[in-house]
């Protein structure tokens, strides 16, 4: 009988063994040692595919069972954070920040903008938004910088494309400020970071626009980007540390509890 058929039909007139595993919505575990079988699927031990609210293995409220991005957003994003803001103050004599492009559009852009589409069905609405947002915003930062582009050439005049680069990191430096304003006072972490974030934008941005990218400037903003960045990955080494301790291996490998003494499966 086909799952649609099933969703159709009275389910009470349908006799228990006609469902399969996925369409009960519970999945066999087998050989976890430490959990005896459960006496309403006859011999074998179970897990939920989902608590509150699971459809076939995908959320649809709660976190469900789907690992939290939060560590790779925060991670993806201090890394390339602090790559630029080392180039800005010239470590090692790098003057040429071109090898930034290729970290900014993977490592910042990619993984950091994926970080968000997996907060969305866990219902982490802020995180989603930050994530996806500033993952786009380190993919079209390296676009610029990308001669195939050819944004960089269509400005024939230096300090027109000072200016547009200007505005450009004004209007992300609003928009930090408006993530600034939600975390603001409930989350000190957060707000520490992005207030830095914040000010390393207005330093940039103005260097940019106003004084035509000059050293002094930018390296100052490069030293408030280094510190953002490590507040940030403190946050996301801490996010690893938490999830983590909540926690404990029971035996072998895969088979868990968590704090709440539900089994979960590391696959």
């Amino acid at each position: 009988m086909s799952t649609s058929q099933i969703m159709l039909a009275d389910r009470e007139s349908i006799s228990p063994s006609t469902y399969t595993d996925v369409e009960r919505g519970w999945i066999n575990v087998k050989e976890c040692s430490g959990h005896g079988p459960s006496p309403s699927t006859g011999g074998s031990s179970t897990i939920p595919i989902m608590s509150h609210g699971h459809s076939f293995g995908r959320t649809t409220s709660g976190n469900g069972r789907i690992a939290s991005p939060g560590p790779a957003g925060a991670i993806s994003f201090a890394a390339t954070a602090l790559l630029l803001s080392l180039f800005n103050v010239q470590a090692g004599g790098v003057e040429h920040p071109e090898v930034l492009v290729s970290m900014a559009v993977f490592t910042g852009g990619l993984s950091q903008f994926m970080a968000g589409m997996w907060e969305y069905p866990r219902g982490n609405v802020f995180n989603a938004t930050l994530f996806s947002l500033y993952g786009s915003f380190w993919m079209s930062y390296a676009t610029i910088f990308i001669p195939a582009s050819g944004i960089l050439a269509a400005y024939e005049d230096p300090l027109e494309l000072n200016h547009a680069l200007g505005l450009y990191l004004i209007t992300w430096t609003i928009v930090t400020a408006f993530f600034l304003f939600v975390v603001i006072r409930r989350n000190l972490a957060l707000t520490v970071m992005l207030s830095t974030i914040f000010i390393t934008l207005v330093i940039l941005s103005t260097s940019q626009y106003s004084l035509a990218g000059m050293p002094i400037v930018q390296k100052a903003g490069g030293v408030f980007g280094i510190i953002g960045a490590l507040l940030c990955f403190y946050i996301g080494v801490n996010l690893v540390f938490v999830l983590d301790k909540a926690r404990k291996q029971v035996h072998g490998v895969g088979c868990m509890h968590d704090s709440a003494g539900e089994l979960e499966i590391y696959v």
